[in-house]
């Protein structure tokens, strides 16, 4: 009985730990699951400091959002009578609620976090570049990476309100009141968020649906678009760079290797350009070497959350109030630059002003984000700089763009820590004065 039983768990688990490399291969046409991953992959591809597997991290929260907001999603109930006292009863009277409500809300910071790291990585890598392999298109990619970061923010922020506190509604407040400061569509904007002139039910349903049904399974569908680039893509920037090696040293084709009959063509893919040098040196058998690794982040990233869930509450403050005013009310943490740069490019030249909310909020963060997006057709790089940390001749854009990310994270630091009441600057240990409220 214990054989048989034996047996059959083998069966059925065999390609999640295959006995021979014919195995490993079959297994990944065999399991569902596994067709993410090639048969093969480079030793570079699974380096922990080649990409710092921001990519794995960043699914990897996404999931988590997802499982805990199941959860939430039979607790809560969106309503501006009820989202308040639903909210405290997760935290105070569920079981486990208050830690569940934690986990998600760490998770999702961190994921805004993870994204923007993956996207400094391909920058600074070069990771948006086509290397020597046939039909690949990277820089779509790149842009699909730009629009997940958006849809990232957009998540988060939808999910800032529904806790119906003060910080929520307020952080909200100044979230619209930028995006409607943008020329011709910026009311419209700030009318469809809000489902009207004024933060209210209509504003939290439409939020509630946003988070929890439009932008979750818009960011699934890109990331399946995006991870399925990258197998069309011949796997991360990395190969192309060993790739780009094995040319230069124009091996002798080995005689034990079997080539086609009609040699090799022109448009070859990365693996077929270095398939005249022993490919067992460079690649690996997906299963275990590259599923063992994605269950070791994923194990990772889940236990640090779960740590920090356990360390760090989620905040929840006195109950939504719009007759009183937090003096200061700030935007969201990942949106705290852009109000400091709306501040700091307000400018009044006599009678004239120069509005800040335009300039600072809507006109520079959009052209930075068409540069971003658009930055792949413009660099003219050579591919030898594709899949390089610091390339040096890609050295001067590589400074200005951690220049811009610099100026982000100090604009940030501001907002956060110096920015006390009527948006005054102050040092941070600094006391701000004793009325932080406005009516």
């Amino acid at each position: 009985m214990g054989m048989k039983f034996k047996e059959r768990w083998e069966t059925l688990t065999w390609t999640w730990n295959p006995k021979s490399i014919r195995e490993s291969s079959d297994s990944v046409v065999r399991n569902l699951l596994l067709h993410w991953f090639p048969a093969k992959v480079s030793h570079k591809s699974l380096s922990y400091r080649y990409s710092l597997w921001l990519g794995t991290i960043s699914a990897v929260l996404f999931f988590i959002l997802c499982a805990t907001g199941l959860i939430l999603m039979f607790l809560y109930v969106p309503s501006v009578e009820r989202a308040y006292p639903s909210v405290k009863d997760i935290g105070f009277v569920a079981s486990y609620g208050g830690f569940i409500r934690s986990v998600h809300r760490i998770a999702a910071h961190l994921m805004v976090v993870a994204v923007f790291l993956h996207m400094m990585r391909a920058f600074l890598t070069g990771a948006y570049k086509n290397g020597l392999g046939a039909n690949q298109n990277r820089p779509v990619n790149w842009v699909l990476g730009v629009v997940l970061l958006f849809l990232t923010l957009l998540l988060s922020f939808t999910g800032y309100l529904l806790p119906w506190d003060q910080l929520a509604y307020w952080a909200i407040t100044v979230g619209t009141n930028i995006a409607s400061a943008a020329p011709l569509v910026g009311d419209k904007i700030r009318f469809f968020l809000l489902g009207g002139n004024q933060i209210d039910q209509n504003t939290l349903l439409r939020f509630y649906v946003l988070h929890c049904f439009v932008l979750p399974v818009s960011v699934f569908l890109l990331f399946s678009w995006h991870m399925w680039r990258v197998r069309k893509d011949g796997g991360l920037a990395s190969v192309d760079r060993e790739a780009q090696k094995a040319k230069e040293k124009k091996s002798i084709p080995i005689k034990t290797k079997t080539y086609a009959l009609l040699g090799i063509t022109s448009g070859r893919t990365v693996a077929v350009e270095s398939s005249y040098i022993d490919q067992d040196e460079n690649l690996v058998e997906s299963v275990p070497n590259l599923t063992g690794r994605v269950l070791f982040v994923a194990l990772a990233t889940a236990l640090l959350v779960i740590t920090l869930a356990f360390l760090i509450q989620a905040p929840l403050e006195e109950a939504a109030n719009p007759l009183v005013t937090p003096n200061p009310a700030k935007a969201p943490w990942y949106f705290l630059w852009l109000q400091e740069l709306v501040a700091d490019t307000t400018v009044h030249l006599g009678s004239f002003t120069i509005n800040g909310a335009l300039v600072g909020g809507i006109l520079i963060p959009a052209l930075l984000g068409l540069l971003l997006a658009a930055w792949p057709y413009f660099d003219r790089s050579s591919t030898a700089a594709t899949g390089v940390w610091f390339a040096k001749e890609r050295r001067r854009q590589n400074l200005v763009f951690l220049a811009v990310i610099f100026a982000i994270l100090v604009l940030t630091f501001v907002g956060t820590f110096m920015r006390g009441p009527s948006w005054h600057l102050y040092w941070p240990w600094q006391a701000w004065p004793p009325s932080p409220t406005r009516f």
